[in-house]
């Protein structure tokens, strides 16, 4: 035990790199495994469900009067009917929010259907109302939220009175119809809060997943090339100096192991090579903090989209590397060629494709004609390279005006590729 903690840490005592980056990515992908801290997790269903047991008292109540099976079987169905909706609303809504709201409607006229034809016995609905109003009208929007619990809590007091709820029963339903909701709000609240903070140790680990395959990349290219680099010339060296020696079967021996062994270095460092570059593909999360570093120094300011470090990761890393190689060539061209003192850059979703937007305040299309590539140019470099790379991949570029009625248009380039989701496993290292 002392030997490998002894191996996983420097001469300071401190953690490795390595150590560090794979411990950050096993803890973010592990909390994803186990579902988002302070959401409730996998018994969430259990803890919103529980509290239905007490909707036994107006079930009962139904058995105490004198009427026919009728009036039971319709308490019971609005009762049955009403914990169907509201238990799938209210776990679901992060998932299907459009279906929760419309639960949300059908459980309150639910409420109000059973205080109409069941009296008084049956107001207490109106409790889990204002929590499933909480919970769903309460997403990064809370205000809205306390406005429907509000109104929840008039619909409970105008319902008592039509069904003549004595004061002292109306009170003690009032003060858990309104502290229920805004308690559901808080949650509600604290649930958003969670899953953004889970988002954000996501983003952390790919960062540095990323950050420690290109220190593998450069320490591999630096290393092993130089050293197979070395061995390529001093092979090549030795067979030149052997060729000018006497003719024997021993010397073309040696000429042709001399040989293989230049061989086999220079595949040797091909093959390192491709493996670095696969290794350095490039990332959106890597790119926008490059840009950001770069833009900054050329004092032109940028207001960049969290989203880019946020779904960087999420999708086909193929995808990813195109657009994340044209923000890197559009942000070079913005210092180059724009004259601009502001870059934007957007990550957004139009129905099954993603579209990386950046624009600027600069000279515009007088800007890009700087920046067009020749055809002699090299291929992967300018607005030729972007085209090239998103169409290898099913994306398309585009370029106009940032702004078309304004005297300095600026310019505005949209990369476009397809999205496709991946699983977080991907990058685990």
């Amino acid at each position: 035990m002392a030997m490998t903690d002894h191996a996983t840490r420097d001469p300071e005592g401190q953690l490795s790199k390595a150590t560090k980056a794979n411990l950050t990515t096993r803890t973010a992908f592990s909390l994803a495994g186990r579902g988002v801290p302070g959401t409730g997790g996998p018994l969430r269903w259990f803890f919103t469900s529980v509290w239905l047991v007490y909707l036994v008292q107006p079930v009962a109540a139904l058995f105490g009067h004198h009427h026919g099976v009728l009036w039971i079987a319709g308490g019971i169905t609005i009762t049955v009917a009403f914990c169907a909706i509201y238990v799938p609303a209210l776990l679901h809504v992060e998932r299907w929010p459009r279906l929760s709201r419309a639960g949300l409607v059908a459980i309150a006229v639910l409420a109000a259907l059973a205080c109409v034809v069941y009296g008084k016995d049956w107001t207490p609905l109106w409790i889990y109302v204002s929590a499933a109003t909480g919970m769903i009208l309460a997403a990064g929007r809370p205000r809205v939220g306390l406005l429907g619990v509000v109104a929840v809590g008039a619909l409970y007091c105008f319902f008592s009175w039509r069904s003549h709820l004595d004061v002292a029963d109306y009170l003690a339903i009032l003060l858990p119809v309104l502290l229920t909701g805004l308690t559901m709000i808080g949650f509600r609240m604290q649930m958003v809060l969670m899953r953004e903070l889970a988002q954000a140790r996501g983003a952390v680990a790919r960062l540095a997943t990323n950050e420690e395959r290109l220190r593998l990349a450069r320490d591999m290219h630096d290393l092993t090339g130089q050293s197979l680099s070395m061995i390529t010339l001093k092979s090549e060296l030795a067979a030149k100096r052997l060729a000018k020696l006497p003719s024997s079967v021993e010397r073309d021996a040696a000429l042709a192991e001399l040989g293989d062994i230049g061989q086999v270095s220079r595949q040797t460092l091909h093959d390192i090579r491709e493996a670095v570059s696969g290794y350095r593909r490039p990332t959106l999360a890597i790119e926008v903090i490059t840009a950001r570093h770069a833009l900054e120094a050329a004092a032109i300011s940028l207001d960049d989209d969290p989203a880019l470090t946020l779904r960087s990761g999420t999708f086909d890393p193929d995808h990813e590397a195109a657009l994340a190689w044209c923000l890197r060539e559009a942000a070079t061209n913005v210092i180059r060629h724009s004259g601009a003192t502001t870059c934007r850059m957007r990550l957004a979703e139009r129905g099954a494709e993603l579209s990386l937007e950046i624009t600027d305040d600069g000279l515009g299309l007088a800007g890009v004609h700087q920046a067009s590539v020749t055809p002699q140019a090299s291929r992967g470099s300018g607005l030729r390279g972007m085209s090239e790379r998103l169409a290898a991949v099913s994306g398309r570029l585009s370029l106009g005006a940032a702004e078309p009625g304004a005297a300095r248009r600026g310019f505005r380039l949209t990369a476009t590729v397809p999205r496709v989701q991946v699983a977080a496993d991907n990058y685990q290292l």
